[in-house]
């Protein structure tokens, strides 16, 4: 371990079958989390946040079929949230899945989760 305090992930990438709906969803979410529009090219976008980033590709060798949280692969993400997060979610048409108080797990439009863990 290198001792530093770039936190563990460069980035993650999300490849969605519906890169205009990602976009809708989860870019207001990002931007309430203080994230914002690092890369925008025909087939994705991603948004930074100090020195990660997330990415959401509609990419051309995308295999049909979906995502399912439930088969093997991403299950989550959990990123530190705020409420002012989680109403940006709703607003933008996330399915709210549990709400345990501390955290709240959303659901967009295409099936993936995103669990906030409210700091406030």
């Amino acid at each position: 371990m290198s001792g530093s305090s770039r936190g563990l992930f460069h980035h993650v990438e999300l490849w969605v079958a519906d890169l205009g709906l990602a976009e809708q969803q989860w870019s207001p979410v990002l931007q309430a989390l203080g994230c914002s529009l690092f890369q925008d090219w025909a087939c994705g976008r991603s948004w930074r946040l100090g020195e990660s980033y997330l990415v959401m590709e509609q990419s051309p060798a995308l295999r049909p079929g979906g995502h399912d949280r439930m088969r093997a692969g991403l299950n989550h993400l959990a990123v530190h949230g705020s409420r002012a997060a989680v109403s940006a979610a709703l607003a933008a048409g996330w399915t709210l899945r549990v709400d345990t108080g501390a955290t709240v797990h959303l659901v967009d439009g295409q099936g993936f989760e995103l669990e906030l863990v409210c700091d406030d």
